[in-house]
């Protein structure tokens, strides 16, 4: 699902298609972020101590091990997004705010599309 995000995020780009941009930007960070260990695991510090002498260096140290999602967890968090988009939509429209409450919806069709 992600090659097929990124490969439209570079369609909407050279289109200038900001709503679909602004979307798959969205999306993708998303999906990134799911990905990443919360830090109360990524942190192994040497004996409990903050020290930083005798630290690992070289090559590659300061990757951080990343989870693998699912299809079905890549689906969760797109349908998360859309309804975020949904629900401010629905904020905004009760404001006045129709400008921004379109903008929303139509990023949300945008993300539906690959829930399909």
């Amino acid at each position: 699902m992600r090659t097929t995000l990124r490969r439209d995020l570079t369609a909407a780009l050279k289109a200038r298609d900001r709503v679909a941009v602004a979307a798959l930007r969205s999306a993708i960070a998303a999906l990134e972020n799911a990905e990443a260990v919360p830090t109360d695991q990524a942190i192994d510090t040497a004996a409990g101590t903050d020290r930083v002498a005798g630290a690992p260096v070289g090559l590659g140290v300061t990757e951080a091990d990343r989870r693998d999602l699912t299809e079905s967890d890549e689906r969760s968090i797109l349908a998360a997004e859309v309804r975020e988009r949904t629900t401010a939509a629905e904020e905004y429209e009760q404001l006045g705010r129709t400008d921004q409450a379109t903008r929303l919806r139509a990023e949300a069709d945008v993300l539906r599309r690959y829930l399909d």
